[in-house]
């Protein structure tokens, strides 16, 4: 007979969102006990990597996806203001984490890095000009700064002003608000402090193989170590799937109704990565263009500044990819796992309204090194080839649902897909993601423990003062926050 280990929390993936619903759970429960299971050999290297993702902690300053402009030339703020919100609750939790010295050094993890939005040509102007005017309406964006001037962006970006033709019209807005994050450092940080207090176990070098709901509405998860070939079994009252681009497959395996109106598609990336210490010392922000029509949100072209592993670097891209893979460690077969009778014609639906997207790959795809470095050329007109090399990044799996009103789309957020009793959910998509882990986790435990959320609100207003609150409507506790969590996480310092 099977070993079998009970716990009360199963973490199935040893990213980001389970490393931070793993330390919700412990100082909202510290009583729970939890275990992780990640498949590779140490935390993070998935999508949690700082190579695998842009480090930006995405706060809506520099990401013009995050602010459309409509057929009547409206720019909306709406997502951009969330997103910003979240991220403030992000960074209040790491704040409190540190004072309650569960965080050691916040620069292993977090750096003020300013964060750009950076347009050419008179059609891109405009639309940055009016992004900006609107921005400045909310107290959350009013530090944000806006020029036209080349003498002006060349202060703040000197690498994307140098070698341009005189008369070429650009435009950027800056922000000293922005950070660069380092997703795998936080995520091993929170991993090792969860395994301190006794109470969490990690089993890395571990497979979930099979889950299946048993008569007492606990889990039975079949699980494999792959160093030693041992089976055994894991009794859990609550799973969650945190798994990345693996998280749908695990999600069908589970057989619950609301993992069946799912399907996924995968899109990669790859990096030029540029190690010059002569050209990075010239480059210290995060500078975001315009994406291709078509381009998914994760394929926005951006010149990030980089401290990875205490190595400055310049990053540009991402260039899309395409694999059947799910994960950059998957397999080939990921993709056609999970079409199953239920989701294929959605799949093809999709496929057919997603021209746009399918043209944009197929162009990704035929581009050479030269190319590649031609788009560089765009932002850093002085770019030479012998400074960059082509690096792979990591793998997404955009959403697609077949809503019931709207028929099948593909999705480019986040999706949390929570069985009818809240024993088991699962985290599937993409952008902004890492960044605004902790807004959704948080409604993660609303969903799957909606009778103890009463029970909480005062130990999370201790965690994160602004809980309940809309920092956009209180200019006063935005002003509290912001100088704390600066402060802690020694930002702009």
């Amino acid at each position: 007979m099977k070993e079998t280990i009970e716990t009360d929390v199963a973490l199935i993936g040893g990213g980001i969102m389970s490393a931070t619903l793993g330390m919700l759970i412990n100082q909202l429960a510290p009583d729970k006990s939890i275990h992780i299971f990640e498949r590779l050999k140490d935390v993070a290297e998935e999508a949690s990597d700082a190579w695998n993702n842009a480090g930006t902690g995405h706060a809506a300053l520099c990401e013009l996806n995050y602010t459309p402009e409509d057929a009547k030339g409206v720019v909306h703020t709406d997502k951009a203001s969330s997103i910003m919100e979240q991220f403030e609750v992000s960074k209040q939790f790491w704040a409190y984490l540190i004072e309650q010295e569960r965080l050691a050094n916040p620069k292993d993890f977090i750096r003020s890095t300013p964060h750009m939005s950076f347009v050419r040509g008179d059609k891109d102007v405009k639309y940055l000009k009016k992004r900006f005017n609107a921005l400045q309406k909310s107290v959350l964006f009013k530090e944000m700064q806006y020029s036209e001037d080349k003498k002006v962006i060349e202060q703040w970006a000197p690498l994307i002003t140098g070698g341009r033709e005189a008369s070429e019209k650009v435009a950027a807005t800056y922000s000293t608000l922005g950070t660069d994050v380092n997703f795998g450092a936080i995520t091993g940080a929170l991993v090792k402090s969860l395994q301190k207090t006794g109470k969490a176990e990690l089993h890395l070098h571990h497979e979930v193989k099979k889950l299946k709901q048993q008569k007492d509405n606990r889990w039975l998860i079949k699980v494999k170590d792959l160093s030693s070939g041992r089976k055994y079994n894991v009794l859990a009252k609550f799973v969650f799937i945190g798994a990345g681009g693996g998280s749908l497959e695990l999600l069908q395996k589970s057989d619950i109704p609301e993992g069946k109106k799912y399907g996924g598609f995968p899109v990669g990336g790859q990096w030029l990565v540029c190690k010059n210490p002569e050209i990075s010392a010239k480059h210290s922000a995060k500078v975001y263009g315009q994406a291709e029509v078509g381009a998914p949100p994760m394929s926005v072209p951006h010149l990030d500044a980089r401290i990875i592993d205490g190595e400055k670097a310049i990053l540009f891209g991402p260039f899309a990819t395409f694999s059947t893979k799910f994960l950059k460690e998957g397999s080939y077969w990921d993709l056609f796992g999970t079409v199953k009778y239920w989701n294929i014609f959605p799949l093809i639906k999709v496929g057919i309204k997603n021209i746009d997207l399918e043209k944009y790959l197929i162009r990704q795809l035929s581009l050479s090194f030269e190319d590649r470095m031609s788009v560089l050329r765009q932002f850093y007109p002085e770019a030479k080839n012998a400074d960059w090399k082509l690096q792979e990044a990591g793998q997404r799996v955009q959403v697609i649902q077949n809503d019931p009103e709207n028929g099948p789309t593909l999705q480019f957020g986040t999706e949390i897909v929570t069985s009818a009793d809240g024993t088991i959910s699962a985290l599937l998509g993409a952008s902004p993601g890492a960044s605004t882990a902790v807004s959704i986790m948080l409604r993660l435990l609303y969903q799957c423990f909606p009778d103890r959320a009463g029970d909480n609100v005062d130990r999370l207003k201790a965690m994160i003062p602004s809980y309940g609150q809309q920092l956009e409507d209180n200019p006063e506790l935005l002003a509290q926050v912001r100088e704390r969590t600066s402060r802690i996480l020694e930002l702009n310092a």
